[in-house]
């Protein structure tokens, strides 16, 4: 549907173009003014096309643009043409002379149409604008009379009468006039006509007004602002402001002293304005003491003058603009005498450094000292500033020494600045001072001085092989090879050999290694002596004492001395059935080469037949009963005991023993013929394995033998030498088992024949770990 619409004007054309018979020939015209509002009527085009208002409904009159823009509508109730926007010619048709508007009116039913042009007239609703506000010409003031300048007109954008008519000059200038027109249709002109001689010594800027004016009814204008610049040319050479300068100078006057300035002025400006100052004849020799600023026209010192050489100096100065004119002037420079030679020091010799071991009264230097001046003037008097070490004495004429007065010692004062004074006595006196540095060479006389009185250092036992105990430290107060310090062992005997090989000093850095591995056990300190020796001739050193302290590791077990585990069997003890809880067993002794927390042993029951038969004292060893005995509890009981130090990780050892619980003495043969042979049945097993022949003559021989030792037993123990009776076996037990402890030092020794020595019973032992058991055949011993 869009489509359609928008197709119906190019079809409804073309629809007329094919109806050309009912097309008027003559186009229908009209005007209106442009800035025509809205509705603003234009003229009655049905009247005007002999149509009545009734026919432009009925048969749908339309008007139809080629560009698609409805300036104008139809009102089809009176017929009439009104505008449907506000018309701007300037917009519609810009700078064109005449503005017109085609279209054409189109009835269908039968199909006719009308053309009508609409000419938009031009009113005067745009004012003159120069393209810039402000416009600045530059103009020489040599331009000759006549000469132009053009410039950039204003814009209309009106058309006719109603554009720029005419240009004008406000306030009206003396020396410019305005000239425009057109040189063809498209060349217009405008120009700025110099009308009288420039002078910018007279006057050198001026402001005006350019004014355009349309024709326009009432009319209107535009302004700009025109600012003309004369430019200078050289047409003013520079005049001094006297053509002879005369000036004083002292002759002492320093380096870069003003003598005079010197001005000259030019009317010109710019670069025509610019003066420059310098001497008319440089080469002579009075000019090489003067410097002339070329800028400001100050004349300086280059050097300073002497009036014994010249009293007068004359010079000329000239002038130059940027132009190249200049002028010419002269300057006499007077020089004042005044006592301006100082004193003169001449050094003929000098000796620096100064060895610090010189004798007091060592020349130093010999200088002289002189003054070109005369009389009062030349008369010279030589002082050291205050110096304790040095003093100044005159030697021949205006010869004088500089020598030492006192030892010197370089590691109090390396270096001294003396300071000679010469003065004359003039009027104002005038003074020079000398400087001499003097440097004192170093000279041996300081020993190395360790940091410390003494050194300990420390080191772990089992240390690895070079490693770093410590540093010892000594410094030397003197300098170079004097201060350079080496480092090595000395003997603290020199007859003797040293106290340990494994010891190493460092000879540059002071440095000590242990070169082998240290045991804590064997050696617990090494005390040894570093020496200190400087580089200087003769060299001087320094001893130091270094003690180093080897510190325990947990490096050993400890070492169980009773009861003894040499045996191949533990040792047993006896103990009666009727003993009570606290019962003391027996005890266990060790000990462990470490030291301090290392050596810390405790006891801890490791294994047992009985676990709760039996409790350790974790720091005595004490094995005791833990309760009483009872009938079912083994005859034979079997004890580890665990000792451990408190070493990080700790070492142990254990101590294997065993227990017989009597309730007879009487049957301690028995029993232990009966454990014995009890122990020995695995060994005994093997060998029946080996040669079942021979079982039962091993056994016949076996329980001969033990009835043979069985009388012989007996025997022995009628006679008395070990028991004399169960009575007094039951009295000593009940003694021991009531008092719990070890009140007198027996000793009970048991020796079965029939048994090895791993058969030996104990009971009731006093502990001697420093002792070895001893042994004895159906004895009873008493120790008191």
């Amino acid at each position: 549907g869009e489509k359609a619409g928008a197709r119906s004007p190019q079809v409804l054309c073309l629809c007329a173009f094919l109806s050309l018979p009912h097309a008027r020939a003559e186009p229908i015209r009209y005007s209106v003014a442009e800035e025509s509002e809205s509705g603003s009527v234009v003229a009655n085009v049905a009247e005007d096309a002999g149509l009545a208002p009734a026919q432009l409904s009925a048969r749908r009159a339309r008007l139809l643009s080629e560009d698609g823009r409805q300036h104008f509508r139809l009102d089809p109730g009176s017929g009439r043409l009104v505008v449907a926007e506000r018309l701007d010619r300037e917009e519609l048709c810009g700078q064109s002379a005449t503005c017109t508007l085609p279209f054409e009116l189109l009835l269908a039913n039968p199909v006719q149409f009308f053309r009508v042009e609409v000419a938009v007239e031009d009113i005067n609703d745009h004012a003159p604008v120069f393209p810039e506000e402000r416009v600045i010409l530059k103009i020489p003031e040599t331009s000759n009379l006549g000469s132009r300048f053009p410039l950039e007109g204003a814009q209309d954008l009106d058309v006719g009468s109603n554009s720029i008519q005419i240009y004008s000059i406000a306030p009206e200038s003396k020396y410019f006039g305005v000239d425009f027109g057109s040189r063809s249709d498209s060349d217009q002109y405008f120009e700025l006509v110099l009308e009288k001689p420039l002078d910018r010594e007279e006057q050198a800027e001026m402001d005006f007004n350019l004014i355009a004016v349309d024709g326009g009814s009432p009319p209107k204008s535009g302004t700009t602002q025109i600012h003309v610049v004369v430019l200078d040319v050289n047409d003013n050479a520079p005049v001094f402001m006297q053509d002879r300068y005369i000036a004083q100078i002292l002759e002492n006057a320093p380096e870069g002293s003003i003598v005079l300035k010197v001005v000259a002025t030019d009317q010109d400006e710019g670069v025509n304005g610019e003066i420059s100052y310098q001497f008319s004849q440089a080469g002579g020799q009075s000019y090489s003491a003067f410097n002339i600023d070329a800028v400001s026209g100050e004349i300086k010192l280059t050097k300073p003058l002497d009036f014994e050489a010249a009293e007068k100096h004359e010079l000329k100065i000239r002038a130059t603009d940027g132009g190249g004119l200049s002028a010419i002037c002269k300057v006499l420079v007077e020089v004042v005498d005044v006592n301006d030679n100082a004193p003169e020091v001449m050094i003929s010799s000098f000796n620096s450094p100064l060895p610090e071991d010189s004798l007091p009264g060592t020349v130093v230097a010999l200088f002289t000292v002189r003054d070109r001046d005369a009389g009062a003037n030349g008369k010279i008097s030589c002082a050291l500033e205050d110096q304790l070490s040095f003093s100044l004495r005159p030697a021949y004429k205006n010869y004088f020494e500089l020598v030492t007065v006192s030892a010197l010692d370089r590691e109090e004062m390396a270096r001294y600045i003396l300071t000679v004074t010469a003065a004359d006595t003039g009027s104002p006196p005038l003074t020079t001072t000398q400087t001499f540095t003097v440097d004192i060479s170093d000279v041996n006389d300081n020993a190395p001085v360790f940091n410390q009185t003494s050194y300990t250092m420390y080191v772990r036992e089992n240390n690895v092989p070079t490693v770093l105990a410590g540093t010892v430290c000594a410094v030397d107060r003197d300098v170079g090879p004097n201060a350079k310090v080496t480092y090595s062992l000395v003997l603290a005997h020199p007859t003797e050999q040293p106290s340990c090989s494994c010891i190493s000093v460092n000879s540059e850095n002071g440095d000590v290694f242990v070169l082998r591995p240290l045991d804590y056990e064997q050696v617990r300190q090494i005390e040894f002596l570093v020496s200190a020796s400087d580089a200087g001739s003769p060299p001087l050193s320094a001893n130091v004492t270094v003690r180093l302290v080897v510190e325990d590791e947990n490096d050993n077990a400890p070492l169980v001395l009773y009861p003894s585990q040499d045996s191949s069997s533990p040792s047993s003890e006896l103990v009666p059935v009727s003993a009570e809880a606290g019962y003391l067993i027996t005890k266990v002794v060790a000990i462990d080469a470490d030291s301090g927390q290392n050596s810390w042993l405790s006891y801890h029951l490791l294994r047992a037949t009985d676990p709760g038969l039996f409790v350790v004292g974790a720091q005595s060893g004490e094995v005791r009963l833990r309760r009483s005995l009872t009938e079912r509890d083994t005859v034979k009981q079997k004890l580890v005991v665990l000792v451990r130090d408190s070493g990080q990780p700790p070492l142990s050892a254990t101590a294997a023993m065993s227990a017989l619980l009597l309730s007879d003495f009487s049957d301690v043969h028995l029993t232990h013929s009966s454990l014995t042979t009890e122990d020995e049945g695995s060994s005994l097993t093997i060998y029946l394995i080996i040669s079942l022949v021979f079982v039962s003559l091993l056994f016949l021989v076996s329980t001969a033998a033990f009835v043979i030792h069985k009388v012989c037993r007996r025997k022995d123990l009628k006679d008395g030498h070990v028991f004399y009776g169960a009575n007094n076996l039951q009295s000593s037990l009940a003694d021991a088992g009531a008092a719990g402890t070890l009140p007198h030092a027996y000793c009970y020794e048991i020796s079965l024949t029939t048994g090895s020595g791993n058969s030996e019973f104990k009971f009731l032992k006093p502990i001697l770990p420093s002792l070895p058991p001893q042994k004895a055949d159906f004895s009873h011993k008493k120790n008191n």
